[in-house]
């Protein structure tokens, strides 16, 4: 009986605090104070859709909602989401992260020796963003500790890129911030195609990426981003003619080549014209003679990122550097 009676008053209770706003009305707290009727809506949040996407290794990978915690296992993963706005969102990084400067202060979890499983799964992430530059058994490792990762493919292209970053927006719920880079960094390569498109000569290059051994010195070749690229801004790769994508060049194929410009990535590592020009029988090209080897920053077109477009248009501005006066 005692439970009839409770239930008795609730309903009475419920129709008199219904009823109340007609027999009393208050104009002046309506605007400011939502009926009491109303209140558990307002109080709901919205529920976060999960996420499928495809991977590199064509595995279906599936969040509850935008990763928070994300571990990246490639230096151009970290540039791509620091780029799309999820830096905050980083709580790992691999040993060759070394851009934006925001990535100092970022963990390790390895690299260069391999990965430490154990790091990476003290960070408690709700992803890893492995890169193409990571073996299977790596991703296979962490997924049997129950990680979720996920393995953003190798581009090949300037517009593979941008569908890279639209990803990572999409991982990291960044979508607007990542559809806004691609659409500036459309706009960037553009104006430099229309530059580009008013020259009448393709110098050729000779792209250093290690002189360890003058005497056949590795070198970018067909395939590769630096090919790519030197291509679209106006000048003739002499890498291209090798067979596979990084190559050892003998100083006889650069001495018939004979290259207009000689462009040092691996002046990080110390190289110099100056050393270029002391290096027996490189004395005898053209680009050392006429002072035309330049040291370049490696990074931009070596790590497949948003800076790729910063190296094109470094790039097009070292080949021709009459369409930008």
């Amino acid at each position: 009986m005692s439970h009839k009676l409770t239930f008795a008053l609730l309903i009475v209770t419920l129709f008199m605090a219904a009823c109340g706003p007609a027999q009393t009305p208050a104009p002046t707290s309506v605007a400011t104070q939502p009926p009491a009727t109303e209140q558990p809506t307002a109080a709901l949040q919205p529920t976060a859709a999960p996420i499928t996407l495809t991977d590199g290794l064509g595995r279906t990978v599936t969040l509850t909602g935008p990763a928070q915690r994300v571990v990246s296992l490639a230096a151009s993963n970290t540039e791509i989401l620091f780029a799309v706005g999820a830096g905050a969102q980083v709580v790992g990084r691999d040993e060759a992260s070394s851009y934006p400067e925001a990535v100092s202060s970022i963990p390790t979890v390895g690299g260069w020796s391999g990965f430490s499983s154990e790091s990476i799964v003290a960070l408690q992430p709700d992803l890893v963003l492995a890169g193409g530059i990571n073996p299977p058994e790596l991703v296979a490792s962490l997924e049997q500790l129950g990680l979720t990762v996920y393995l953003l493919p190798n581009p090949v292209t300037l517009e593979e890129m941008y569908t890279n970053l639209e990803t990572v927006g999409a991982l990291t719920g960044h979508e607007a911030d990542a559809a806004a880079l691609v659409e500036s960094l459309k706009g960037r390569v553009a104006a430099v195609d229309a530059r580009i498109a008013t020259v009448n000569t393709k110098p050729s290059v000779y792209y250093e990426l290690d002189a360890t051994d003058p005497v056949k010195p590795y070198t970018a070749g067909p395939g590769t981003f630096v090919d790519l690229l030197i291509q679209r801004a106006g000048g003739t790769n002499i890498g291209a003619q090798l067979q596979s994508q990084w190559a050892q060049i003998s100083l006889e194929q650069l001495v018939v080549s004979n290259p207009d410009m000689i462009i040092l990535g691996d002046s990080a590592y110390g190289e110099t014209p100056e050393k270029v020009a002391a290096r027996p029988g490189w004395e005898t090209l053209s680009a050392v003679k006429e002072g035309k080897v330049y040291p370049f920053d490696d990074n931009l077109v070596s790590r497949p990122g948003p800076r790729l477009v910063d190296g094109l248009e470094a790039l097009a501005k070292l080949l021709h550097p009459e369409v930008y006066k």
